[in-house]
């Protein structure tokens, strides 16, 4: 039996929504990657940030608060994806290829850390 609307990917009205009224609750808010235009570290910053967010290498600003969503101020950002939301995929810069979610492991080779 076909369901009537697609839950895995809603509409762009059902996107707008408040987060309750969505067909199946979910939130409006993420995380993401901001990658510096100067220095090309990346920084993770909260898509509703009421702070100015800067970069941890050359200070350059990122993210100016808004009213809302913050803005981002000329720097290539995509959505962070934990792997509850990723369905076990991991999200990647445009031109890079993606992470496999093995790769994402710490390795332990079983010998103590560093004293």
């Amino acid at each position: 039996l076909p369901l009537a609307k697609d839950l895995l990917h809603p509409s762009p009205e059902e996107k707008w929504k408040y987060k309750k009224q969505h067909l199946a609750q979910s939130l409006n808010s993420y995380f993401m990657g901001v990658k510096c235009p100067g220095c090309y570290k990346i920084t993770t910053v909260f898509s509703l940030a009421q702070t100015a967010v800067l970069c941890v290498g050359c200070s350059t600003v990122l993210c100016q608060p808004t009213g809302g969503k913050a803005k981002d101020l000329g720097c290539e950002r995509r959505r962070v994806m934990t792997h509850q939301h990723a369905g076990g995929r991991a999200g990647h810069w445009a031109g890079e290829s993606a992470v496999q979610p093995q790769q994402l492991q710490p390795k332990w080779d079983g010998s103590p850390g560093p004293r």
